[in-house]
């Protein structure tokens, strides 16, 4: 019977994590991209309007 490769699985676990934690910076990054560029978008005048 052969042996388990522990080395290899340890290898992929660390692999699959760096992906997860890439792929959630990514997603922070782009929320971040997005809620900064809401913020300098200056309101319509049709939101001013109806404050009014």
């Amino acid at each position: 019977m052969a042996k388990p490769n522990y080395e290899y699985a340890k290898r992929q676990r660390d692999i699959a994590k760096k992906q997860k934690k890439e792929a959630k910076r990514q997603m922070k990054a782009e929320a971040k991209q997005l809620s900064a560029q809401e913020a300098e978008s200056p309101q319509s005048p049709e939101d001013e309007k109806t404050v009014s």
